[in-house]
């Protein structure tokens, strides 16, 4: 296969991809590459104003990307979304499950421990993280099923390899969705077709809105004591950038990986690798 061949692999033109969680900070990058290779993308949000600065972004790119309210732990929100989808693209070839997040409210700290988390707030994290992924999986993984072919890509954690302090419901539902992955791409492979894979990708430390200020200090800008920590921890010495998601990201939506199924691709900059010594 030569260069020019090589390069159709990831031309998704024709093709159209749902992502949930495309206007976070990864989300968003993941949503303007795959629009970059000539997909039809809808985004699926609870927030859609919250999406301009991504369709600002990917002007050239805005015919083919729409914009969908949904809600990743609400299945009706779900069920219409996907007719909206439908009406608009014809079908769907593909679902990245990128909502996620933690809650203050299911972390520990010096003035709440472990055994004062409250119940809603460990609910919420278990429910949007791997439920988020469950329902969304159900809704479009039935039209993967039905035309018998397509690719689901999870996002994951390294908490799902390892658990960071502090977070423990976080940990737990991270390490539940590549779990979930595992048995997904068995599941479609086995029942449905071997042309559905499931994979998903593990991001190691990214800064985003959600950790920023737990790893930098908010006035310096300077590494707080966690953040060292995690530097120290990791071979290459630095934070991940979002860009650095998207060759593992396009290669298990393509046919170059068509393979593979079942995988959870760590993305850290070495920092499972590292015992430490």
């Amino acid at each position: 296969m030569n260069l020019e061949e090589l390069k159709t692999l990831y031309d998704f033109s024709g093709r159209t991809f749902v992502i949930t969680g495309g206007t976070g900070v990864l989300g968003s990058e993941i949503t303007r590459a795959v629009a970059g290779c000539h997909a039809n993308v809808a985004v699926i949000t609870r927030k859609p104003e919250a999406a301009e600065p991504l369709l600002k972004s990917i002007e050239k790119n805005k015919g083919r990307t729409r914009v969908v309210y949904g809600d990743v732990c609400e299945t009706e929100t779900l069920k219409k979304a996907a007719d909206e989808i439908i009406k608009t693209f014809g079908r769907i070839d593909g679902l990245i499950n990128g909502a996620g997040g933690n809650n203050p409210g299911a972390t520990t700290n010096p003035q709440q421990n472990f055994f004062q988390l409250p119940q809603e707030a460990l609910s919420w994290v278990l429910n949007l993280n791997l439920m988020g992924a469950v329902l969304p999986s159900q809704i479009f993984g039935k039209l993967l099923a039905e035309q018998r072919e397509g690719v689901i890509l999870n996002i994951t954690s390294m908490n799902a390899f390892r658990p960071l302090t502090r977070i423990p419901a976080y940990s737990a539902a991270k390490a539940a969705v590549g779990n979930f992955t595992q048995w997904l791409a068995v599941h479609m492979a086995q029942e449905y077709s071997p042309k559905i894979r499931v994979n998903a990708v593990a991001p190691g430390f990214f800064l985003t809105e959600q950790n920023r200020f737990l790893l930098t200090d908010k006035e310096t800008g300077e590494l707080t004591t966690r953040g060292k920590k995690i530097i120290e921890h990791t071979p290459m010495g630095r934070f991940g950038e979002p860009e650095d998601l998207l060759g593992a990201v396009l290669w298990l939506l393509s046919p170059a990986s068509k393979f593979v199924t079942g995988i959870v691709v760590p993305i850290d900059g070495g920092f499972s690798a590292y015992s430490g010594v």
